[in-house]
């Protein structure tokens, strides 16, 4: 299996980078695409690594926000798999300025094989996409920073997340963790029916050394992780913490244009 990170938030050697992800993905005889970023970065870093993204098997949307969506505008005649909220419009309570997807449900039907569910969507034997996660943890996704038009809290979710069953265990790929990086993980153990994580790669959400990273911390370090890739929305402080604290994983920080090879 492998993974290109098309996109993340810092530029690497050879790419450009964005606020936003864009993850190319190739396992289980599947081509996946998690995620467009915001733009259309994600196809100019696409060639210079030699990705063609022609064949693509599926392209997934983590959840609807811009940064990590917009960039459909730049594909099409695809299958396109995400949760039924993923088009409503939404917007930051700070300043009401606007972070929802640019493109609309009718629009997406008109240009993709479009696939909404909440439920859990097997696109292969061993790859799932996630579906709505399960909110079932006292410390995360308890509050919002995001309203929907009508000033409604927005608690994202949409939020998903890629799930693949390995020979070494689970691998989990979130967008985002929205809905919380522990429940994500919870549920992709129960979706599946594994116990054992051997990876995650992905946006984990955590800012702040607060309590409810060091909840998420002490959760992570019961899972015995072998792996850990966090990207775009993990905060440098936070990445450096656990790979502090989580001795017996490999922590990395990965850039728009790596591979990471498992």
């Amino acid at each position: 299996m492998l993974i290109k990170v098309l996109v993340e938030n810092n530029s690497g050697d050879l790419c450009k980078g964005e606020k936003g992800l864009s993850l190319y993905i190739e396992a289980d005889n599947k081509k996946i695409l998690l995620d467009t970023g915001e733009t259309s970065l994600f196809l100019e870093n696409a060639s210079k690594l030699n990705v063609t993204l022609n064949d693509l098997d599926f392209v997934v949307l983590s959840h609807g926000h811009f940064d990590h969506g917009d960039g459909l505008r730049f594909i099409k005649n695809k299958k396109l798999i995400c949760h039924p909220d993923s088009f409503k419009r939404r917007f930051r309570k700070r300043d009401s300025s606007y972070l929802g997807l640019h493109m609309d449900l009718e629009r997406a039907n008109s240009k993709f094989d479009l696939t909404i569910t909440r439920e859990p969507y097997k696109l292969s034997e061993n790859i799932t996409f996630l579906g709505e996660i399960p909110r079932e943890n006292n410390f995360e996704s308890k509050n919002t920073p995001f309203k929907f038009e009508n000033g409604e809290d927005d608690f994202v979710l949409d939020d998903s997340a890629l799930v693949i069953n390995s020979e070494k265990g689970l691998i989990v790929i979130p967008g985002c963790s929205h809905s919380g990086i522990c429940n994500i993980i919870s549920y992709a153990k129960k979706v599946t029916g594994v116990d054992n994580v051997y990876a995650v790669i992905g946006g984990l959400h955590l800012m702040n050394l607060d309590n409810a990273t060091y909840k998420a911390i002490d959760f992570l370090k019961k899972e015995n992780i072998s792996i850990f890739y966090p990207i775009h929305c993990t905060k440098k402080i936070v990445a450096d913490e656990i790979s502090k604290l989580l001795i017996n994983t490999l922590v990395k920080r990965s850039f728009s244009g790596d591979t990471i090879s498992l």
